[in-house]
């Protein structure tokens, strides 16, 4: 089966008490909340004090991805603040593996984070410590799916050549109508936003594909090792 990660971006932020209970009834894995530096990546969004007030107000689980350079600066205070999953770029760290480690050591599960231009290679060496592997895909975050489809057979590729057992989780631009295609490619995880909030019936439109991600067949399953109870 394959996880869905509705993307915090794509709700409406005075109304998003509603949000998040939209997010619950459908049945999502959790939510997905990037934080950009203005740097690493273009634009700022939240900070570790969103995180705090999130974790208050929702059991689902957060699932941060971390768009800042120096990202090894960040990880305890965005655990701290009740990430349950944190995933790091490798092209922010000169020590991936370290950072790694101190997530998982902190109890939250450790994510390595790819953009598209970034070959697999960087994080070969790690890739059987992960719990998850984030492909982004695409630097302007509005899918390619060729592309994308390709990179996902490849991540699975390599994951199996390297026995890891860390999922493999796709975000950027994805319609729901598309992601069977990423599923079949062996996407473990998919993070969702403005193409199925910004449209008519957005509840519907996530737990159609919640139920359509979940009855996918042929999924590595992966169980996170040190997820937080």
């Amino acid at each position: 089966m394959s996880s869905v990660y509705p993307s915090l971006g794509a709700l409406n932020f005075a109304r998003l008490g509603e949000g998040l209970e939209v997010i619950r009834r459908a049945g999502a894995a959790g939510i997905h909340i990037d934080v950009c530096d203005g740097h690493f990546a273009p634009g700022i969004t939240v900070g570790a004090p969103v995180i705090v007030s999130l974790r208050r107000a929702t059991s689902l689980a957060l699932d941060v991805h971390l768009r800042v350079e120096r990202s090894e600066r960040f990880v305890g205070e965005f655990i701290e603040a009740g990430a349950d999953r944190l995933a790091v770029h490798a092209e922010t760290t000169p020590d991936l593996s370290g950072v790694v480690r101190t997530i998982q050591a902190k109890g939250a599960q450790a994510g390595a984070a790819l953009n598209p231009g970034t070959p697999l290679a960087a994080v070969e060496e790690v890739l059987a410590d992960l719990d998850f592997l984030l492909l982004a895909s695409s630097d302007e975050e509005e899918i390619k799916l060729p592309d994308c489809v390709r990179r996902v057979r490849e991540a699975c590729e390599v994951r199996q050549r390297r026995r890891a057992g860390c999922a493999v989780q796709v975000e950027g631009g994805i319609d729901p109508e598309e992601t069977a295609e990423l599923i079949a490619a062996g996407a473990d995880a998919l993070v969702v936003g403005a193409n199925v909030f910004g449209r008519e019936d957005s509840e519907g439109r996530l737990r159609d594909l919640v139920q359509r991600a979940a009855e996918a067949k042929g999924n590595v399953v992966v169980a996170g090792s040190h997820r937080r109870e």
